[in-house]
């Protein structure tokens, strides 16, 4: 690794540049004291034989080499701050299950990222963020609460990769009757250190509660609060890793490479565009949404605009203001001009999603879930009009979607024994108004 990689990397806020933290303090704070997200202060290249190694090599070959690939990305970033064998362990306890890229049809690949512990792609960036709280809980030796938002799998993603650890307490805001049966089981059946508390709202509201709670200094002076959403650095930068496991296993690099995201807080995005600017060759990345279509309306009027959101089958995208987007316009300099250059965006109905579910599993047997399927119809538009080869983010199981998966495809899904066994346990989570007060108080009196 070129040792301008391993420069200690500071991080500043989206909303003062001029502020540098330590990745310690980025981490532990998940939220700038300004109300920002953390960005790194430099975008570190790759070395170029690497991805001349990934053009050359088979699919096979590589599948083996994830740890490689999402070590190289974490020391960039990392490096100096946590020693490599320490590193070289987060990385390979963090993907420790496969991600394989799967074809669906001919020039159109399906990147699974559901075979980790909760069967989503969060698995990755919560895995990873657990570690290096650990670690740097370790050094500090204070208790920490971790505060997360969740629109579906963040919830069991963090929960699970909490579950247990000493000096963590998680807490977990989700909106009732807005989360599928299996995702609320998932967050609410687990226990120990782990609580759930149901708000009577949507996700926006969850996810302002958390941003006032941080924003709180009577609060954070007496509680140390992290957020595990995709707004903490230690959630961004290993959502990279997977964009370089993908490139690996393209067998058609002689076509330009286009990768599809379903996006609803577009975490996941950012850090695809993060791989692009690394050195990683890809073409074009879509942005793929459902109803709560805010970030393709900016790409195509150039506007920002907002709103509450709406309730579809692909919750977990359910977002009318995406915490990640002032990254995105931070990366570009808030010039959507130059932001076209690199992304495109679509956006379908829930009519539209099942339909895709429906033909795709009918013409190619290939079962997506609502998300999936959303990245799919974007990606199948793109191609229409533009040659090359696609990846689309698969990001959950289909059965995390039973009723509408099974009720769209007329198929009955075998639910995996590991989610089988939470479905069967009772539902422990704390039913709260829609108020910052009734957290603040629930914070102070479980602190």
């Amino acid at each position: 690794m070129d040792q301008e990689l391993l420069i200690n990397m500071k991080f500043y806020s989206t909303n003062n540049k001029s502020l540098r933290v330590s990745l310690q303090e980025a981490v532990l704070k998940g939220l700038a004291d300004d109300g920002g997200l953390f960005m790194p202060e430099r975008i570190p290249q790759l070395p170029a034989d690497l991805f001349t190694s990934l053009a050359s090599a088979s699919a096979g070959a590589l599948e083996s080499q994830s740890a490689e690939l999402a070590f190289a990305v974490a020391e960039a970033f990392l490096g100096e701050d946590i020693s490599a064998a320490k590193l070289q362990r987060i990385v390979s306890e963090t993907i420790d299950f496969p991600i394989p890229l799967v074809k669906v049809k001919e020039g159109v690949y399906s990147l699974e990222l559901f075979h980790g512990p909760t069967l989503a792609f969060k698995d990755v960036g919560a895995r990873f963020m657990a570690r290096m709280l650990t670690h740097f809980r370790e050094k500090e030796e204070q208790d920490i609460t971790v505060l997360v938002a969740t629109s579906g799998d963040t919830g069991s993603a963090v929960a699970n990769g909490f579950l247990g650890v000493k000096g963590m307490k998680v807490v977990i805001l989700y909106p009732s009757g807005k989360v599928s049966e299996i995702q609320e089981k998932q967050l609410t059946t687990l226990g120990q250190n782990i609580t759930a508390l149901e708000i009577k709202g949507t996700f926006d509201d969850c996810q302002r509660l958390v941003k006032q709670a941080f924003s709180d200094r009577e609060l954070t002076q007496q509680i140390t609060l992290t957020s595990a959403n995709s707004i903490n650095v230690a959630r961004l930068i290993p959502q990279i890793f997977y964009y370089l496991i993908a490139y690996a296993q393209v067998l058609e690099k002689n076509l330009p490479v286009v990768i599809c995201v379903p996006s609803g807080n577009f975490g996941n995005l950012t850090a695809g565009l993060i791989a692009k600017r690394m050195g990683l060759p890809v073409e074009k990345f879509i942005a793929a949404t459902n109803t709560n279509d805010i970030v393709p309306n900016y790409l195509s009027t150039g506007n920002f605009s907002p709103k509450s959101s709406v309730q579809t089958i692909s919750n977990a995208m359910d977002v009318g203001n995406p915490s990640n987007f002032v990254r995105m316009l931070d990366l570009y300099a808030n010039d959507v001009h130059v932001m076209r250059q690199d992304i495109t965006g679509y956006h379908f109905t829930d009519d539209e999603t099942r339909q895709t579910m429906k033909a795709v599993y009918e013409n190619h047997g290939y079962l997506l879930d609502p998300h999936g399927a959303v990245g799919f119809a974007a990606l199948d538009n793109y191609l229409t009009k533009n040659k090359a080869t696609g990846i689309f983010l698969e990001t959950a199981h289909p059965v995390k979607f039973l009723d509408v998966v099974e009720e769209t495809v007329g198929k009955k899904i075998e639910i995996p024994e590991r989610l089988a066994a939470c479905m069967s346990k009772p539902k422990k989570a704390l039913l709260m108004e829609n108020s910052y007060a009734a957290l603040k108080a629930f914070l102070f009196k479980n602190s």
